[in-house]
């Protein structure tokens, strides 16, 4: 075993440490990812087994370009994770200054925040489900009582206000998220910057603009792009509200290859779509990234 200590006083010795590290990211994140791309090229389908699982080329991706609801889904997509992104950033960036001037009972306030974020996926969809139940939801009732409304409303079976509904719904779950990245952010801001500005005469939306705003771009470029990716991938919510419909209205990527896969058991087809999703994240989060270094020099 004497070789072991002339191995640790090298520099091979580091590289060895990384073996366990590199073996289990193989085995977890590389190797299904590869496999998914190779079954986006073959034939997969568990209801028809007599199609075998030969390999087809492009099969799948050409019938992606001829598919019309693979373009609704990628159209909602977008506007399903820009127009959730944009609310929650706004949304957890008024909480993350509230709770950053440590007022009295912003402990508690912090708690009462973070709830939402706390809740799977399941139980919030399940939850406002029932708030806005057509027929026994609360809040159709308080908007009747108060006059904004004449009847009850099914948002959720409304092609006009099925997404606006499940993006508020995702909102509210999700902007605890940017409070509490944002939030940090705000602990590692000079509170002389501040001071400074005070001196000069700059009012609070100059310093919100000259001075939280740039120091927190990294953390707003990292906080963006996890929840874009998670919003990308996570049909569930979508699932639960209103599984694609009413129509295709809130028909996203995720919930078409999931649907893909588990209703028609078309995997092929399925992986497919999931490799779209995962270039156009890789797209997304290198453009962003790109952006935000450019913003920042």
């Amino acid at each position: 075993m004497a070789w072991l200590g002339d191995l640790s006083e090298t520099r091979y010795w580091m590289y060895l440490l990384l073996v366990p590290s590199l073996v289990l990211i193989l085995a977890v994140v590389l190797y299904p990812t590869i496999y998914g791309m190779q079954l986006s090229f073959r034939e997969m389908r568990l209801n028809r087994p007599a199609l075998g699982t030969g390999f087809v080329g492009l099969k799948h991706y050409l019938r992606l370009y001829a598919d019309p609801v693979f373009w609704t889904a990628l159209w909602n997509t977008a506007v399903w994770a820009t127009a959730a992104i944009v609310l929650e950033f706004l949304l957890g960036l008024v909480a993350a200054l509230a709770l950053n001037r440590n007022l009295p009972g912003t402990k508690i306030l912090g708690v009462l925040i973070l709830l939402p974020y706390f809740l799977p996926n399941v139980v919030a969809g399940h939850m406002w489900s029932l708030l806005l139940d057509p027929r026994l939801g609360v809040i159709n009732d308080i908007l009747v009582r108060i006059g904004i409304l004449e009847t009850y409303k099914a948002w959720f079976a409304d092609p006009a206000t099925a997404m606006a509904a499940a993006i508020l719904v995702e909102a509210w779950h999700g902007f605890p998220f940017f409070a509490l990245l944002l939030l940090a952010g705000l602990k590692g801001i000079p509170s002389d910057l501040y001071k400074a500005a005070d001196i000069d005469g700059a009012g609070w939306g100059a310093q919100l603009r000259l001075i939280t705003l740039p120091m927190l771009k990294t953390v707003i470029a990292a906080a963006v792009i996890l929840r874009v990716i998670g919003l990308v991938n996570s049909p569930d919510l979508l699932l639960i509200l209103t599984n694609g419909g009413p129509g295709r209205a809130t028909q996203v990527l995720s919930l078409y290859a999931f649907q893909a896969a588990y209703k028609d058991f078309n995997f092929g087809y399925a992986a497919a779509l999931s490799v779209v999703m995962f270039v156009l994240l890789m797209l997304f989060a290198s453009a962003y990234i790109r952006v935000a270094r450019v913003n920042k020099d």
